[in-house]
């Protein structure tokens, strides 16, 4: 499976890069409904009971200027246990904070909150940090993570790190 990311989203960069618009993230249209999909790998405590972890992405931002967004982060991920076990969610809620230098190329941000989980029993969730890099154009993000979610009473905490596009819609006023 690592073998097929790099090929996949090197594939991806160069394919937007090529199509990417010259157009200027604009206070004109601040409104954005993000929609995507993330894949990751557990690491730390959770990988030796977890194979891989998959998730979509529902953000809302607000372009407070030209070259920063804040908004509202959520989503659902699901991890794959590597046992007979059905695995776990988590349904994350949290404030989205991006900044981007230029209208096309290099973003970075972060998402930090609250993760409600699912299907654990004794735990209904703890406090979430998700730092991003990534491309970004007018319509689509391509980016990678760190996802942590800080449990606590003996719980481990929920470690992944991975890869994500999501697609940008915007709203005029």
């Amino acid at each position: 499976m690592k073998k097929l990311i790099f090929p996949a989203v090197f594939s991806m960069l160069c394919a937007l890069n090529s199509r990417a618009q010259k157009t200027t993230i604009s206070t004109h249209d601040p409104n954005w409904l993000k929609l995507g999909i993330e894949g990751a790998l557990p690491v730390g405590d959770i990988s030796s009971s977890n194979s891989f972890a998959l998730g979509g992405v529902l953000d809302a931002q607000w372009m407070a200027n030209p070259n920063f967004g804040v908004g509202v982060a959520s989503g659902y991920t699901h991890y794959f246990a590597k046992n007979s076990n059905n695995g776990y969610g988590a349904i994350p809620v949290g404030l989205l904070l991006r900044y981007y230098p230029k209208s096309a190329g290099f973003f970075a941000g972060t998402d930090v909150g609250y993760s409600f989980l699912t299907d654990v029993t004794g735990k209904s969730g703890g406090f979430y940090v998700k730092p991003e890099l990534g491309y970004h154009n007018y319509h689509w993000n391509v980016y990678a993570f760190y996802n942590h979610i800080a449990l606590s009473d003996g719980y481990p905490n929920l470690q992944t790190i991975g890869v994500g596009v999501i697609r940008n819609l915007r709203f005029r006023n």
